[in-house]
């Protein structure tokens, strides 16, 4: 069995699987790249798991999720931004465990607005300044730090960053190779300004991930489990993908899936049909096969 080259299956597609489940399920399926999530890592252990990625075969495309530092200076502040450095050793680890062409790219979910707040244009601020405090952590790790825009439903609990266009103005204070963004289609595709902000993203050097699912209403009452496989909703993944494309991105494509009723299926089905769809949905509208850098 295999499935298209560029596919990356990010382990939240297949949540309740441990990491061995995961790894097996991605390789057996023929799946070659993986994206994986700080808490089964830390299952089992940093250098433990680094060894079963490398047992895999699997590259690694990125390590979910960081972030989550707009509240005001105090303790809890400075616990987020330790914990961040911690999760950027953990990339690099990751990284060079994975087989080559593995990226060592962290995934940053900003955080909501803080209690009592409604102060968006500061919270932002407190992204900014925050990243300016792990960018060179991440730099001297060889880690990108990938800001990843959020619909706006999510803006006062999980990401005041809501389109890619405020990511990037967050990101142009850094080097690219130290702060991209994320590019993931079910946060990104409502927006008016969005290929316009992709090709930006391109000559910026910018785009640290991209990563696909879709879109389908009515939405479930807890609205961060609204996620679908490629295909079954309403995003234009020939658009989207083809501005990707245009712009020089290469490198591997997650499919990152929230859905409670995925999440029930067993774990190798979800791999073959997430590989399914994603031929049918993405791959048509890729420029050419993966390159693999040594």
């Amino acid at each position: 069995m295999s499935a298209d080259p560029r596919l990356s299956i990010n382990q939240a597609t297949i949540k309740h699987a441990d990491l061995a489940t995961a790894l097996r399920v991605t390789e057996q399926a023929g799946v070659e790249a993986i994206g994986l999530w700080r808490e089964p890592v830390n299952e089992v252990g940093l250098a433990t798991a680094a060894a079963m990625l490398t047992d895999s075969g699997l590259r690694f495309t990125t390590h979910c999720r960081a972030g989550f530092f707009t509240m005001p200076e105090g303790p809890a502040r400075r616990a987020s931004l330790d914990d961040n450095r911690v999760a950027i050793d953990e990339t690099a680890t990751l990284a060079a465990a994975g087989a080559a062409g593995s990226t060592a790219v962290l995934v940053l979910v900003a955080g909501g607005l803080p209690e009592g707040s409604r102060d968006l244009v500061g919270a932002r601020e407190r992204v900014r300044d925050a990243i300016g405090e792990l960018a060179p952590h991440a730099r001297a790790a060889g880690v990108t730090l990938a800001i990843e825009p959020l619909h706006p439903m999510f803006a006062s609990d999980r990401c005041v960053v809501s389109t890619l266009g405020q990511a990037l103005d967050i990101a142009a204070d850094f080097e690219p190779r130290e702060v991209g963004a994320a590019v993931d289609t079910f946060h990104i595709f409502w927006d008016p300004d969005i290929l316009p902000a992709i090709a930006r993203a391109g000559r910026e050097g910018r785009i640290a991930t991209y990563q696909v699912c879709d879109w389908k209403t009515p939405l479930p009452a807890d609205v961060l489990l609204s996620r679908h496989y490629p295909g079954d909703g309403v995003i234009d993944f020939a658009a989207l993908t083809r501005a990707v494309e245009a712009t020089g991105y290469d490198r591997d494509i997650e499919v990152e899936i929230f859905n409670a009723d995925i999440w029930a299926d067993d774990p190798a089905a979800v791999v073959a049909r997430t590989a399914a769809a994603f031929g049918d949905a993405v791959a048509p509208h890729l420029a050419g096969a993966r390159a693999v850098s040594a």
